[in-house]
């Protein structure tokens, strides 16, 4: 049985979605924004900012459902431009630290006008 997952120390969804969902397993983490949950909005235009306040985000949702940043098998990562690659790397890299799968790809646009955007999934 699927569960909803919701806490308050990361951004409300912006749209029709939830912040993730727990199968029991498996935990899918929509695409995380870097959003302050306490103003809801984005916080500064720069690449190192905006990655940090994403993963503080996710570690949020993590925590929320049970779950730790190690349990993280998969992220799938946006970037508004690729020039901001080693930058993001440099954060991604210290926050997981055990090298999950991933892919990151450049998109067009972001909701928000952000840099990057984030989804997980992790399993237990």
């Amino acid at each position: 049985m699927s569960k909803q997952i919701f806490t308050e120390n990361a951004p409300a969804a912006i749209g029709p979605y939830s912040q993730a969902i727990d199968t029991g397993h498996l935990l899918f983490l929509s695409g995380t924004m870097p959003i302050d949950p306490e103003t809801n909005t984005l916080v500064d235009n720069d690449i190192t900012v905006q990655t940090k306040q994403i993963m503080k985000n996710i570690g949020a949702v993590l925590s929320e459902a049970g779950y730790e940043v190690n349990d993280v098998v998969k992220t799938t990562c946006f970037l508004s431009d690729i020039g901001n690659f080693t930058a993001f790397n440099e954060v991604y890299a210290e926050y997981f630290t055990s090298k999950p799968a991933r892919s990151c790809v450049a998109v067009k646009d972001l909701p928000k006008g952000a840099l990057v955007e984030v989804e997980v999934i992790a399993s237990k």
